[in-house]
């Protein structure tokens, strides 16, 4: 499914929280967006999985204007994976995976042998199947946000949407959950605070910035120690790891005259100022 974003902006509380951003996903494609807290990430990907309306813009599906097309149509279509969901603890494993066929169901519809063979299909790909009849509550924190992830993919979605899905993870976990996004054959659009998770698993990188697009494209391309710099307000060293960039931050020194940070003062520019 192809995803464009055309002209898009959101005001919340009287702000601008988004400002005209256009950005186009390629069919079966993976896309990162980074950028710092506040910086209209979560915003964006709401309007998308149409949690929030844009105040004007255009958002499409395949060249369907999103807002315009029955909300449970909609809602077949896009999956979405956020960081914090409640995965209802009393519930099984293979009843929350269940969840996720809500759309293709009427009210009082039961599960058909497609729907079961979608639930079978997600707990199988995201290995859940042999904790099918565990109780949710009874799984970690990781092990809960597969069920998460198994739950939007019983609904077989061609768009996926992550919004910050790994930050409350282990490195582990984290790396787990996107290994098994980046395998399956949908769109996907993650927001990302890792700039090296979103180098090494994303396909384009869209960096923003105040709620505005910055730059847009391949990791190696937009994730300069520039365009890091003047984002993230910090000093970036980019080095190549595997063909794709990783990266050394570090604070920028604010204080006048002195070292004001660890590594500033630990640097052998500041050692030999202080041997003077």
């Amino acid at each position: 499914m192809r995803l464009d974003i055309d002209d898009v902006s959101v005001t919340l509380g009287g702000q601008d929280v988004v400002a005209e951003v256009s950005l186009t996903v390629s069919s079966g494609t993976f896309t990162a967006l980074v950028g710092p807290n506040g910086s209209g990430k979560s915003t964006l990907l709401r309007t998308v999985y149409r949690a929030l309306r844009p105040v004007s813009g255009t958002i499409r599906l395949d060249g369907r204007d999103l807002w315009s097309m029955p909300a449970a149509h909609a809602a077949r279509g896009v999956g979405v994976l956020m960081q914090e969901q409640h995965a209802g603890f009393e519930f099984t494993v293979a009843e929350t995976v269940a969840l996720g066929r809500t759309a293709h169901l009427g009210f009082f519809d039961r599960l058909t042998t497609t729907d079961r063979a979608a639930i079978a299909e997600a707990l199988d790909r995201t290995g859940l199947a042999p904790y099918a009849e565990r109780r949710v509550g009874g799984l970690s924190g990781g092990e809960r946000q597969r069920v998460l992830l198994a739950r939007a993919l019983a609904g077989r979605p061609r768009l996926l949407i992550l919004d910050e899905p790994t930050n409350h993870l282990d490195v582990r976990h984290q790396l787990d959950i996107l290994e098994l996004v980046r395998d399956l054959d949908v769109t996907v659009v993650a927001a990302l605070h890792s700039l090296d998770l979103a180098a090494t698993y994303a396909d384009t990188v869209a960096v923003l910035k105040e709620g505005r697009l910055v730059a847009h494209g391949p990791a190696a391309d937009v994730l300069t120690p520039t365009t890091i710099g003047e984002v993230f307000q910090v000093e970036a060293t980019v080095h190549g790891v595997g063909g794709r960039p990783g990266f050394v931050l570090k604070p920028r020194c604010l204080c006048p005259g002195r070292p004001c940070h660890w590594s500033c003062r630990t640097r052998p520019e500041a050692l030999l100022s202080d041997a003077h």
